[in-house]
């Protein structure tokens, strides 16, 4: 059966799954390494609409780079129409050749600002922004949501229907809403009821941490494509795993010690290269701990990692744990 993978605009995707975004996690190394291992897409971290704050060393490492993987997408949060449209610009300026907006994220900081998740309570206000940022730019903008602000609150649909009409080329849905944070079980009727309703490419996210749960919610809910997000850390090879699968119907051997520690080290580089050995020493704990969480005895190594002090006892330390 020929499948027909989904278009963003003028952008032509090889396969239906694409890297979510996640603050503080989808940062420059970890895309390149999940589009090699066959992510179609990868979306950057999370940047704030008030570009007065890009200064920041936080900001500029998640602004477009020139030398990432295209088609290169910048997710924004805000809540004013004309600085999200400023901060489109801004971005496209830099390289971006697709805005996705935010109205998926849950975080109290986020939220607490109207932004994210939040902004599914004032439909206008979602119909301003998407207006104004689609009117801004010339490139495709996307947007990621959830399925509402709670269970009695379920408005997805309606805000679909805005954001088809407001000229959104594609929308991600994380089953769940605002209050579920990231608890209890994804539900897929919701994405499933907007892909027979909208005529845009819908992406469906939550809980797809496996070849079967990928088939099954493709299946379940006819959605064009997959975000996956939490089950991707320290595991980039999950892509590689689903995408065999949905081809054929048969499982990826897991990665060999070898190969997990090629890409192990090639990660921790990255990340001391990017950061500095400062700041990456402290992402690289997070990144490695879940990576080692996949090994025997990954407890203890992980305990053992974040006590080193400098880059290259992290770089030693993650090499010899594949010798002994």
């Amino acid at each position: 059966m020929l499948v027909t993978f989904p278009r963003i605009g003028p952008y032509q995707l090889s396969g239906r799954l694409i890297l979510a975004p996640m603050a503080g996690i989808t940062d420059r190394p970890q895309r390149m390494l999940c589009r090699r291992f066959g992510a179609a897409l990868a979306v950057s971290e999370m940047v704030t609409s008030d570009t007065r704050l890009w200064n920041s060393n936080k900001s500029k490492h998640r602004l477009p780079h020139q030398d990432d993987l295209e088609p290169r997408v910048i997710q924004i949060a805000g809540t004013e129409p004309e600085q999200m449209a400023n901060a489109a610009k801004a971005n496209v300026a830099l390289g971006a050749q697709i805005i996705d907006i935010n109205m998926g994220c849950p975080a109290k900081k986020v939220c607490n600002k109207a932004a994210g998740s939040a902004l599914m309570k004032d439909e206008k206000l979602v119909e301003s922004i998407l207006q104004a940022v689609v009117k801004a730019v010339n490139v495709p903008i996307t947007l990621k949501m959830r399925t509402g602000w709670d269970s009695s609150n379920k408005n997805a649909l309606t805000i679909a229907k805005i954001a088809e009409q407001s000229g959104i080329k594609a929308i991600a849905i994380h089953g769940r809403t605002r209050t579920d944070l990231y608890n209890g079980e994804a539900e897929y009727d919701t994405i499933a009821e907007i892909k027979q309703q909208i005529n845009l490419p819908i992406f469906a996210n939550g809980d797809i941490a496996s070849p079967e749960k990928a088939q099954f919610v493709l299946n379940y809910t006819k959605a064009d494509a997959l975000l996956i997000g939490r089950a991707a850390q320290g595991n980039p090879w999950l892509f590689r795993e689903i995408n065999y699968f949905l081809e054929t119907g048969h499982y990826y051997s897991s990665p060999t010690f070898t190969e997990r520690k090629q890409v192990m080290l090639e990660h921790l580089t990255a990340l001391h290269i990017l950061y500095g050995e400062a700041m990456g020493m402290r992402i690289a704990r997070k990144h490695m701990g879940w990576y080692l969480s996949y090994l025997p005895e990954g407890i203890v190594f992980k305990q053992q990692f974040n006590q080193l002090e400098s880059a290259q006892e992290q770089y030693t330390y993650i090499k010899n744990i594949f010798t002994q």
